[in-house]
């Protein structure tokens, strides 16, 4: 059988940068095989915490070194401007530290049950046993953030890991098994492969080998995940699947301050993230002065090379995306939107190269829940502004929605809109900030942006299993 070819393509020009092979049905096999025998060992070789976690340190030390040159590979790959793409590497070290910081809190306890153990019982509950061998999926946007989230955890519960990157930023894996058998992690401890689809996989999802699962990426491709490993009792599976966040704009806020928030929000990283905002409810009393400040913001923008360090926007990752982006905006604007983005020369002039996935900022006004570009993850530097006159409808609305990964509220009444979050059908609620998963916080979706637990110390759940124990002393 002839192997996949795998092709990188780049978002800048649209030319090939990388190739990568694939694996048989039967290679994919190998590595649940592979990956069984090397957790095995690996409970042998490093069976108390504190050695996991000095191999954790270490390797965290050398990601760091490596920043830069990570950074702008990160760049070349999906396109990110590479003013922003070290800082990602500098979040995920933090954030992988602080795991290692609480992994005891959680890896090394006990719950004992109180009653009776002056009766001559003991009762007690383990959460020490790793559940084996993780499949991690996961995608292109912030891959080492959306990476550690799974693979520092998994490490330190004592499992072995095997991981799937997306074929647009696909040297990640590369680097992380580099950098984690450098610091002293077993050989094959940590794996990978390289594939065109996450169904590709099934050979290693129907796999007795493989024990959990953890997936970021689309709803559609989660479902088809998740469907294949119904069929077995003893493979769990995590899902991180987007959002269509929302954001209401209270009328006490500074319109100024809240625009730049905002715009921020909506457009770092091309919007291309999960909790990235994506539609925004404005009171009555404040939309006017809000969309004047919008549109300030965004005059001072640039769209263009992601390699010079003036851009604030880079082009999205392909040109499908480009042009469902381009089509939602349109069919908006068919039903009745009216596009108030302000004039920018770069906006219009990108300066990067013709062939790019260019797709400047667009300021929508007039929407409704009847268009997609309200409804349907968008994944772009889309800001769809809706007017509301109340609290009430404005929880109404941000309710209205298949997702609900995160939603923000601003107002100067901080008590106020911890009230309102309250109400919110969503894993994380902010007042006065968004798009920042906060690493000691749950990361988690309702709805139909996910199931299960990422960061935080609930995050380390689903790498251990739970071991009941119920001891009598024996009778005299």
């Amino acid at each position: 059988m002839v192997a996949e070819i795998i092709t990188t393509i780049s978002p800048t020009t649209n030319k090939p940068i990388l190739t990568r092979h694939g694996q048989s049905p039967e290679e994919i096999l190998r590595l649940g095989t592979t990956a069984q025998s090397a957790y095995k060992s690996y409970r042998k070789s490093h069976p108390t915490l504190q050695s996991r976690q000095q191999i954790i340190s270490k390797a965290l030390e050398t990601l760091s070194e490596r920043q830069d040159a990570l950074a702008r590979e990160l760049t070349e790959q999906m396109g990110r401007p590479i003013s922003y793409t070290a800082k990602e590497i500098t979040t995920a070290v933090k954030r992988a530290e602080y795991m290692n910081k609480v992994a005891p809190d959680v890896l090394e306890r006990d719950a004992t049950i109180a009653g009776e153990q002056e009766l001559g019982f003991k009762r007690y509950i383990t959460r020490k046993e790793p559940v084996g061998v993780v499949l991690v999926i996961f995608a292109w946007n912030y891959p080492y953030l959306i990476l550690v989230n799974s693979l520092i955890p998994a490490l330190l519960a004592g499992c072995a890991v095997i991981l799937k990157p997306s074929p647009q930023t696909p040297t990640i894996v590369e680097h992380i098994v580099d950098i984690f058998q450098g610091a002293g992690l077993p050989q094959n401890v940590i794996q990978y492969l390289h594939c065109g689809s996450p169904t590709d996989l099934k050979p290693l999802i129907l796999s007795p080998e493989v024990n959990h699962i953890c997936f970021t990426g689309s709803v559609a491709a989660g479902i088809a995940i998740q469907t294949l490993a119904a069929s077995r009792v003893s493979c769990s599976v995590g899902l991180e699947l987007g959002g269509k966040d929302p954001a209401y704009i209270r009328p006490d806020v500074d319109a100024a301050w809240a625009a730049e928030e905002i715009v921020d929000g909506a457009i770092f990283n091309s919007g291309q993230s999960c909790c990235a905002i994506e539609r925004v409810y404005v009171h009555a009393d404040i939309y006017d002065s809000f969309l004047g400040e919008v549109k300030k913001v965004l005059e001072g923008y640039k769209l263009g090379d992601p390699l010079e360090k003036t851009t604030h926007v880079g082009p999205v990752v392909s040109k499908r995306s480009k042009e469902t982006i381009e089509k939602q905006v349109a069919d908006a604007i068919a039903a009745g939107a009216v596009d108030e983005t302000p004039h920018n020369e770069t906006f219009n002039s990108p300066t990067g190269p013709k062939e790019g996935n260019w797709v400047a900022p667009v300021l929508l006004t007039n929407v409704n829940h009847g268009m997609s570009v309200m409804r349907d993850e968008t994944f772009g530097p889309v800001i769809p502004l809706q007017k509301v006159s109340s609290d009430e409808e404005a929880i109404g609305l941000m309710n209205d929605s298949q997702f609900g990964l995160t939603a923000s509220i601003w107002t100067k009444d901080t008590q106020r809109g911890e009230e309102l979050c309250g109400s919110v059908e969503a894993g994380t609620v902010f007042v006065n900030r968004a798009d920042f998963p906060s690493p000691d916080l749950a990361w988690t979706g309702w709805k139909d942006s996910g199931k299960g637990v990422t960061l935080s110390k609930l995050g380390f759940e689903q790498f251990v299993k739970v071991k009941s124990f119920h001891v009598k002393n024996y009778p005299k």
